[in-house]
């Protein structure tokens, strides 16, 4: 039982077309846009699907902090990825090219960009499973159907084009996220 607001359980319900499942340590979910494996703790939270509804139970004692954050934590993840499985996720980044005009072009699973700083070697980065990258002028817009994977994403090719020997304040070319991975709107 539950005292002071604490609850052992949260309930997600499930978009039309996806479904969920754990075993052996790990949730898996499938939808029309994909499907995402992610490591799960069974151990310490109990999952059960029943009428287009995902019921998440605690399985720790309820009082405690670390237990209802485990909880909420989970179900923010669910939600995360059930919407994501049908609604798609979306992130932006803007190419800044003060000093050298930067071409940046996707070649198949990775992002090359050639020219940052007047460098001879292109530098790339690889795009997380999962994720497409498409540039339109300054503008790349990563797409995929896990949160975490456009996120992962976007923040290979920030770390990618750091600039390292130079002082920042007076070299600000690169390529930096205005717009973080969050869910497409609903159409």
């Amino acid at each position: 039982m539950s005292t002071d607001g604490e609850s052992t359980q949260e309930v997600v319900a499930l978009p039309k077309g996806v479904s969920v499942s754990v075993s052996e340590g790990r949730l898996r979910a499938k939808g029309p846009l994909g499907s995402v494996e992610r490591p799960f703790p069974s151990d310490a939270i109990g999952l059960h699907v029943a009428g287009g509804n995902v019921t998440l139970e605690l399985r720790l004692p309820a009082h405690r902090k670390k237990s209802q954050a485990l909880l909420k934590t989970w179900a923010a993840h669910l939600r995360n990825i059930t919407q994501g499985l049908t609604r798609g996720v979306e992130a932006r980044m803007k190419v800044v090219a003060a000093h050298f005009p930067m071409k940046v072009q996707v070649r198949g699973e990775e992002l090359v960009i050639e020219n940052f700083l007047g460098e001879k070697h292109p530098r790339a980065t690889q795009l997380v499973p999962g994720t497409k990258a498409q540039v339109e002028g300054d503008i790349v817009t990563l797409t995929g159907h896990d949160l975490e994977q456009v996120g992962q994403s976007a923040a290979n090719i920030e770390r990618v084009t750091r600039i390292r020997d130079y002082d920042p304040r007076v070299f600000q070319d690169g390529i930096y996220l205005i717009e973080r991975a969050h869910l497409r709107e609903e159409s």
